[in-house]
């Protein structure tokens, strides 16, 4: 095993790096997000740049989080380097020190860094991407606006189950426009179409305001008020609005269970959810990238090349899991195989590609 000494060294060396290269992007993801900030209330009279930078600095924390996987890389790659380029890996290698006990320290700090950012700093950043979304939305009336995007609602009551699309929406979905709602009874029997120009969740159920009612085998109706049962309440429709970023890890489980209880889609949250328990392993697996195309150069030179495809290779690895985390938030695949997948398979090549350079 590597010395304690040794230990600590290159455990402060990984540490270092890493940090600084995720300070550094955290930097320059605030003053970007800063700019666009000033740009996007320069007609607004009341708000006073200071207000601006701490609305920006409460939504940093949410996009740097996103990015963290290429600190790692940035950190663990610039770490390798310039332990190599002093020698001191040469030395540790004459020293009878192989590439995986080298490896142990930087493992430890990514693994104790990928711990901490799902269990600390993610709840950290959803608190203050939620307290930056309400800000905005007082700021430039968010809350008030309709939403072009259609919303598919399922829910059931003691009537039974109805399944409800709106062309438009409002106040955080209790206010709905171009309804349409096929009803069915308790024992999945289709009952009508009912179809309205707006409807309003009230307590209990949803208020349609001039429905036409279409029932097999009868003349279609027109009503000034059709209500529909519901056992969705204004608390629930809002969490199909709320943001995965702004649901804390610790409240995620809690979250799922009671989106699925409503009948509303929860495979945005199963996948925040897996994404943040594989997010160690992701991170290690880019440690291991790092040291497959780190290590060489002092023997086979090319460094930039190197250095190059080391980047290359994390930039696919990142792409490949927003791929898969698109088809996992699309209820394509499961959240656990589009989460766990990328860092199994990353961490697999890294693995494979450090025998090859360590054993041939």
């Amino acid at each position: 095993m590597v010395g304690a000494t040794l230990t600590r060294y290159l455990a402060s060396r990984f540490g270092t790096a890493i940090l600084a290269v995720f300070l550094t992007i955290f930097g320059l993801i605030y003053l970007v997000d800063f700019i666009e900030m000033l740009r996007r209330v320069s007609g607004l009279a009341d708000v006073s740049t200071l207000y601006v930078a701490g609305l920006t600095f409460l939504r940093t924390p949410s996009v740097s989080e996103r990015v963290m996987p290429f600190a790692v890389l940035g950190g663990a790659m610039f770490a390798f380097v310039s332990l190599t380029r002093k020698l001191e890996l040469v030395v540790a290698r004459a020293a009878g020190v192989s590439i995986w006990q080298f490896l142990v320290p930087p493992l430890g700090v990514v693994l104790g860094f990928g711990l901490f950012a799902v269990f600390a700093f993610n709840p950290l950043s959803a608190m203050m991407k939620n307290k930056a979304d309400q800000i905005e939305t007082r700021i430039f009336n968010r809350g008030q606006s309709t939403t072009d995007t259609s919303l598919w609602i399922r829910q059931r009551s003691i009537d039974g189950q109805a399944i409800v699309r709106a062309e438009a929406s409002s106040d955080r979905g209790t206010n709905l426009a171009a309804v349409t709602a096929y009803v069915f009874d308790p024992l999945g029997h289709f009952q009508e179409r009912v179809e309205a120009g707006k409807a309003m969740l009230k307590l209990g159920y949803w208020d349609m305001s001039d429905a036409r009612i279409n029932s097999p085998g009868e003349e279609t109706r027109v009503v000034e008020h059709y209500l529909l049962a519901t056992n969705l309440n204004s608390e629930q429709i809002s969490q199909s609005f709320v943001e995965a970023d702004s649901v804390s890890f610790w409240d995620l489980s809690d979250v799922i269970q009671k989106t699925e209880a409503a009948g509303l889609d929860s495979a945005v949250y199963r996948m925040k959810l897996q994404t943040l328990l594989s997010r160690p392993l992701l991170l290690i697996a880019m440690v291991l990238i790092a040291a497959s195309f780190s290590l060489r150069f002092f023997r086979f030179g090319g460094i930039a090349q190197m250095v190059s495809g080391g980047v290359l290779s994390g930039f696919v690895l990142y792409v490949v899991t927003k791929l898969v985390g698109d088809l996992g938030n699309a209820g394509l695949l499961s959240a656990s195989l589009a989460a766990w997948t990328p860092a199994v398979i990353g961490s697999l090549l890294g693995t494979l590609a450090l025998l090859h350079l360590e054993d041939g």
